[in-house]
């Protein structure tokens, strides 16, 4: 060790002296110059680091020299390692503190730092024996309680975690920062109104603390009390604007709430103020999939599992992405991805059964299910899913007893409306068809509070718009334009008007695939509204948008005579497909306009406008369709348009099939007749329907509702 030199004991007294006397600047001032003069002094530096600290100055330098000139000095390891903590600089920090713990085994000061930066190191575990040693060292140490009560909730052990808080405010009664962590304990645990209380005890005591009003947020949410979750949220963020756990939590509960767009705005900020947060990624992703923005959706799940690659949430909102994909395959390695890190994900669970239905394998679907409710009994989405993929009946009153169960608790938004939608199908499929309107009114009357709006004079516009632009003179100036392709096959017509009925029967035949609902032509027709407002439509750009859909379908299935498009609003666009692709055959199911827009209301859509949750709004959409479908029918070639009557079809459905095949010019083939049986993927939600036999159950089905149609009477009137 060096030595003092010539510095004689009085002089390290009169400096000691001074530090402890606060008067810091006059001790730096003096052990300066004496460095001048002894700058191997050990103590020297010791003692200038410590004026340094008090200061508030930056001491590292002179932290760092102390140790190397006093390399057996435990105060002097322990100060730096004080130092680095202070700074988070976890790592560095523990080197020095277990140098120090090396020395002094019962330095209670180390024995804390050092657990602390273990925790922040992700090592809870090994937090947990220092701080328990710290303790047994000495007893009264205020934060070893607490940070141990940290470290254990950190490890899932809460109600040991909610103990060490006990006995923190044992020696400090009325700290509101140990009230605080005691008040997320007891949530955890369930006890809410415990949790309450010690949140709101602790915002009387400190009203400052941002982390008690995002923890009473937390608890409001658990107690179904949003509106004044939200409230908590913000204030949380009004005293700690970059809080991002508080931002994560605020765009939460608005998505519960159905504010997706300002849930959005809120998410963006937190990812702009903690990039290398995977939650906060994965959490834009979900709000951005609930707003059909799915390509977006799929770049944050990456961009979430890139930082975090066995963050389980991750995977399965990526699975559940890639499956409105239709890419099965990769959806279930996701989902099996999240089940090897956490086997009890019911989620994920669920998301198997859902790739199960959309196979067909409907058995194997409700066993997932099962499994997920035999795990949680409380997953109301297992609930949904049973009853939406077969048929039910009076022998599935425990389905009916957990899904009413569940209801009365509080619950998500969008858990309580696929309840009330799936408790709508059991009502209906035993014949109660007043219990079953009334879930399905309040289903759709919760989904209005997501917020979209359907605006009449919108559609109506659209509607003028093309039916000014593709008139009956330009439409036969350009039948001799566009390429010559009968690849694509589209199936047009309202939703639930048997479209996805056609594309199975069709994409039965050996040369045809059914490529679902290929999101195309309504991007296509808005991109380019400025160049379709000169008097011509431009070639080029018309012969461009043919060229990217043919090589997108191309892509879809190299191999097949003709593909499938069944997305149903493509009968807005009917015209300017038929310019792009003047050889593309359209096909447009028609079916009883009440029990199309019955139906429609019926079905807890992933993708549909807000027209769907509004009779009179139906109503309107449906007339509005009419309207450009007569124009269609007006001004298109009889050879590019087949109008199929869905109740024919039900009727005759080899005569009608044989129709649609002659019409998109392909030979007879009997296994279009045992469509119900086809190996492929649908994910529309006829996906049951489309594996049974032709059945006339569903013609005519609005009768049963005859007295709640109110504004959809007009369309048979």
């Amino acid at each position: 060790m060096n030595k003092a030199g010539s510095l004689s004991p009085i002089e390290i007294g009169a400096l000691v002296a001074l530090v402890n006397q606060a008067r810091f600047g006059e001790a730096e001032h003096r052990v300066r110059a004496l460095l001048t003069r002894h700058p191997n002094a050990g103590i020297l530096w010791k003692i200038l680091s410590v004026a340094l600290v008090r200061q508030r100055k930056d001491a590292l330098r002179e932290l760092r020299t102390t140790t190397e000139l006093l390399p057996d000095d435990a105060e002097a390891h322990c100060n730096l390692g004080a130092a680095l903590h202070d700074k988070e600089q976890w790592a560095e920090a523990l080197i020095s503190l277990r140098r120090t713990l090396d020395i002094q085994p019962d330095n209670t000061e180390a024995l804390v730092d050092a657990a602390n930066a273990l925790k922040a190191l992700g090592r809870a575990r090994e937090a947990v024996a220092l701080y328990q040693l710290a303790i047994r060292h000495d007893p009264g140490l205020l934060e070893a309680h607490n940070n141990l009560g940290n470290a254990l909730l950190e490890l899932g052990r809460i109600e040991d975690a909610a103990g060490c808080y006990r006995l923190a405010l044992q020696l400090k009664p009325n700290d509101a920062q140990i009230l605080c962590n005691l008040g997320n304990a007891q949530r955890l645990l369930g006890l809410l109104d415990q949790a309450l209380a010690s949140t709101r005890r602790a915002l009387v005591l400190d009203p400052a603390s941002s982390v008690a009003h995002n923890n009473l947020g937390l608890i409001l949410c658990a107690l179904g009390q949003r509106d004044q979750a939200v409230a908590s949220y913000r204030q949380a963020l009004v005293l700690k604007p970059a809080y991002v756990e508080a931002l994560n939590n605020l765009g939460n509960v608005l998505r519960e709430l159905g504010v997706r767009r300002e849930a959005i705005s809120v998410y963006r900020r937190a990812v702009e103020l903690d990039p290398g947060r995977a939650e906060s990624h994965c959490n834009l992703g979900n709000v951005l999939f609930e707003l059909r923005r799915v390509d977006e959706a799929v770049a944050s799940y990456h961009q979430a599992l890139l930082l975090k690659p066995d963050y389980a949430p991750a995977h399965l909102s990526l699975g559940l992405a890639l499956r409105q994909l239709r890419r099965p395959a990769d959806a279930e390695l996701s989902a099996r991805a999240a089940l090897a890190i956490d086997p009890n994900y019911v989620d994920a669970l669920s998301l198997l059964g859902e790739l199960r239905a959309d196979r067909g394998q409907f058995a194997e679907a409700e066993d997932f299910f099962q499994r997920a409710i035999g795990i949680n009994p409380d997953f109301s989405y297992a609930f949904s899913s049973i009853a939406t993929h077969r048929k039910m009946s009076n022998d599935d009153s425990a389905w009916l007893k957990g899904a009413e169960a569940l209801l009365a608790k509080p619950l998500p938004l969008g858990h309580e409306i696929s309840l009330h939608y799936a408790l709508g199908k059991y009502f209906d499929d035993v014949g109660q068809y007043d219990h079953a309107f009334e879930h399905y009114r309040q289903a759709n009357e919760l989904t209005k509070r997501y917020g979209s709006h359907y605006q009449r004079a919108d559609l109506t516009r659209l509607v003028d718009q093309l039916m000014g632009r593709f008139d009956t003179a330009f439409m036969r100036r350009w039948r001799t334009e566009g390429p010559t392709s009968q690849l694509p096959v589209f199936i047009v017509g309202m939703p639930r008007s048997g479209t996805s009925l056609a594309e199975q029967i069709l994409a039965s035949h050996p040369c045809v695939f059914g490529a679902g609902e290929v999101a195309f032509w309504n991007a296509a027709y808005h991109a380019n509204q400025d160049a379709q407002r000169e008097p011509r439509l431009d070639a080029d750009l018309m012969a461009g948008m043919a060229r990217d859909y043919l090589r997108h379908l191309t892509s879809l299935s190299g191999e097949a005579q003709r593909i499938v498009d069944k997305l149903p609003a493509n009968f807005l666009y009917a015209g300017l497909i038929h310019c792009a692709l003047p050889q593309a055959r359209i096909i447009h199911m028609q079916r009883h306009p009440i029990d199309t827009c019955l139906s429609i209301y019926f079905q807890n859509f992933f993708s549909i406008g807000p027209y769907a949750n509004d009779l009179g709004n139906l109503a309107h959409y449906y007339g509005e369709y009419l309207r450009i479908t007569d124009h269609w029918r007006a001004v298109l070639p009889a050879t590019s348009l087949l109008d199929v009557p869905y109740e024919a079809l039900i009727e005759d459905q080899e005569g009608w099939t044989r129709r649609m095949l002659d019409f998109i010019g392909l030979p007879w083939d009997p296994k279009c007749l045992d469509f119900h049986q086809t190996d492929r993927v649908v994910i529309t939600a006829s996906k049951w329907q489309v594996r049974q036999k032709i059945s006339r159950s569903s013609v005519g089905r609005w009768r049963n509702y005859e007295r709640f149609i109110g504004p959809l009477r007009s369309l048979v009137e």
